[in-house]
């Protein structure tokens, strides 16, 4: 007991030798989190899935710095990466759970028409609209997309007119 005190300190009064033993087990235990968590936490790239990582982050950070104590601090993370493993597989099971969590595509250009109520509710301009069709489509005119949204992950997806 007396070995891991003078390994990981106590508090807030932490060595630099203890601050990093604490954040290399911090780093282990993060991982294994992550694991747990799922892949979807950082390839899907949703508010959802960033809302787990940033707070993850967040938690585990004042254990490497005593700000709270170690094990509640880990348990605390633990609890929150469950509850992101369990409302994922909701929503694979419930469309409503989905939408709550992740929003839903909104249309940007439909049936010859760019929607400005839409872009100004996503944030986005026709020239730069027009720069993610060149660079995710490998189109450079309207007149060659079929629809265009701003998906659920904040990137647009572009539907190539079949010709």
């Amino acid at each position: 007991m007396k070995l891991l005190q003078q390994l990981f300190g106590e508090g807030k009064d932490l060595s630099a030798l203890q601050m990093c033993d604490r954040a290399v087990v911090i780093y282990f235990i993060a991982l294994l989190m992550l694991r747990i968590s799922g892949r979807r936490t950082f390839g899907k790239k949703t508010a959802f899935d960033n809302t787990i990582a940033i707070i993850l982050g967040a938690i585990l950070s004042r254990a490497v710095v005593g700000a709270s104590a170690f094990m509640p601090t880990v348990a605390c993370g633990l609890a929150l990466v469950l509850l992101h493993r369990l409302l994922a597989w909701a929503s694979l099971h419930s469309r409503i759970v989905k939408h709550f969590l992740q929003g839903a595509s909104i249309p940007l250009y439909r049936d010859g028409k760019l929607n400005k109520e839409n872009m100004a509710t996503s944030l986005i301009t026709e020239d730069e609209l027009i720069e993610d069709m060149r660079l995710k489509a490998n189109i450079g005119r309207l007149a060659e997309a079929e629809e265009i949204y701003m998906e659920t992950n904040g990137e647009v997806g572009v539907v190539k007119k079949d010709y």
